[in-house]
């Protein structure tokens, strides 16, 4: 018989209370429901209102907050998190800090708010505690950070009164936190430790309220069952679906979705949080998985780019544009800086959205796709995930584990771009993604070409791809195979784009990229931008 422990046998115990650090203090809970959110503790029952609610939807920045962890580094890492869509399941074993902790009742203000008044960087105020707890995590990272990297930081902080020239001068006049006095900095060295201590190994298993347990202090965060049906829902007459289950580790996530195929997986619930706000959806049981260093490592081996599901966009950018710089644009531009902080790359693919970022360009470099089932994986090419729309070859108890991403040759050209109404922070009416070789004699050797927006899954232009195999890359060979998107697509008309802008742009976008490669940048097509 074989030494190695089940997977069972590698969980030692289970734990049934919620337990984090909010500001100064220890909170543990275990009344939790799986649609509970932070925004609605934070302001209902520790009625610490300076954060605010505003969007509830992760767009406004008024109620952002700081998240900390302990990274795959070992390190304390903060991160700026919309607390609107942020889920009580996700908070375990991490450390909240909102805007009353920067500067105790009745104290001197911090730096970065005393920046603010002093540069009128405030007026009507309901979005300002949001702006400062943005420029609190940008300092945090950079002592000194430029004007790019303020705007940046504050991509997904609306302000309608003040306008931001105050505020970057606010931010760009603190030049670092204070080496004494900062409180997160000062409570550092004790909250590693606390958080490290947690990290036990230990599943989490929360029953969560009852059908007639009143929602308590939340205020009513816990929605009652909606009559809105949509695909994938787990049923609130389902047993088990008011639990909450944080899994010990990536062998236990296995484990608990064989047990329980039905789960609600979620890394930084930027798109399942709405479901919550917007929709009143039930979403139990529910698995929280962005505590899991397992999945958040980015290795490249063999010219093949490793990215583990559970990276998040901040993270990715670093490694992507190093190796792929035609990613960087890309990734500037996917939501604000609260939503890059939370939203992962698995996620992104996972949920099948025929306008994510992510899947296109990954599709155009021919990435695969690592799939768990409890003991027994598979990976097969990104572009079969996508069956149609609402659909992927995703089995019941099955997650995504890892994409894999063939680094294009030094001779390659590669580009990515995006269509929407709003430069920043907006979501995609077309996204084009292009992979082309060419060989010695100028003649095309391979190209990839692929669409988000533009049909129900992320597409490749499979009949233009044809067209152009073998082809000189001239404009002539441009203009020919054009004709062959009305084979490949008929994309809808919807509140973002009409089909017949969604296929001019599309159009455009390649011969955007025909002029980008040969040099000839300036008859770009303005009705590509």
């Amino acid at each position: 018989m074989s030494d190695i422990p089940s997977v069972d046998q590698r969980i030692p115990a289970k734990r049934q209370q919620l337990r984090f650090l909010l500001n100064g203090d220890e909170v543990t809970r275990a009344d939790v429901a799986p649609e509970d959110t932070l925004l609605d503790f934070l302001r209902l029952e520790k009625r610490l209102t300076g954060t605010k609610e505003g969007c509830a939807e992760g767009d406004c920045g008024a109620c952002t907050v700081l998240i900390g962890r302990i990274g795959a580094d070992g390190k304390l890492h903060y991160r700026s998190a919309n607390a609107c869509i942020v889920l009580m399941g996700m908070i375990d074993g991490s450390h909240v800090v909102t805007i009353e902790h920067l500067s105790p009742r009745g104290g001197p203000l911090h730096p970065i708010q005393q920046a603010m008044v002093d540069h009128h960087g405030s007026q009507c105020g309901f979005c300002t505690p949001g702006v400062v707890m943005s420029l609190y995590g940008l300092l945090m990272r950079d002592a000194r950070p430029d004007r790019l990297a303020v705007e940046c930081a504050l991509q997904g902080n609306l302000c309608r009164c003040t306008g931001y020239a105050p505020i970057i001068r606010a931010a760009l006049s603190v030049a670092s936190l204070p080496e004494s006095g900062d409180p997160v900095l000062a409570e550092r060295k004790t909250v590693t430790e606390t958080l490290a201590a947690w990290n036990d190994g230990i599943r989490l298993e929360i029953s969560g309220r009852k059908e007639t347990e009143a929602p308590s202090s939340l205020g009513g965060a816990a929605v009652e069952p909606a009559d809105i049906p949509y695909e994938g829902d787990v049923s609130e007459a389902e047993e088990g679906g008011k639990r909450i289950l944080r899994p010990a580790s990536v062998d236990d996530l296995a484990t608990l979705l064989v047990a329980n195929p039905k789960a609600r997986i979620v890394a930084g619930a930027t798109d399942v949080g709405l479901w919550v706000t917007k929709f009143m959806r039930q979403i139990g049981p529910l698995v929280p998985i962005g505590h899991l260093t397992e999945l958040q490592t980015v290795e490249e081996r063999d010219g093949v780019l490793h990215i583990g599901a559970g990276v998040s966009y901040t993270d990715a950018l670093e490694s992507l544009a190093a190796h792929i710089p035609a990613f960087e644009p890309l990734l500037w531009r996917i939501g604000g800086n609260q939503i890059r902080n939370m939203g992962t790359v698995g996620g992104n693919i996972a949920n099948g959205s025929p306008i994510g970022d992510m899947p296109p360009p990954l599709i155009a470099l021919d990435a695969r796709l690592h799939l768990r089932k409890g003991e027994e994986r598979r990976a097969l090419s990104l572009e079969r995930f996508f069956i149609e729309y609402g659909k992927q070859d995703r089995q019941d108890g099955e997650f995504v584990e890892a994409v894999s991403v063939p680094l294009p040759s030094s001779s390659a050209k590669v580009a990515i771009h995006k269509v929407s109404k709003r430069r920043d922070e907006d979501i995609t009416a077309v996204l084009g993604a292009f992979h082309l070789q060419l060989d010695v004699s100028g003649k095309v050797d391979s190209i990839r070409i692929a669409y988000g927006g533009m049909a129900g899954v992320p597409k490749r232009a499979m009949a233009v791809e044809k067209r152009l195999a073998g082809a000189p890359w001239t404009l002539d060979s441009i203009e020919a195979a054009i004709a062959a998107f009305d084979d490949d697509f008929k994309p809808l008309s919807d509140m973002r784009a009409s089909a017949d802008y969604r296929m001019l742009v599309a159009r455009n976008l390649l011969r955007r990229f025909f002029h980008e490669t040969t040099g000839d940048a300036a008859q770009t097509m303005e009705a590509a931008e």
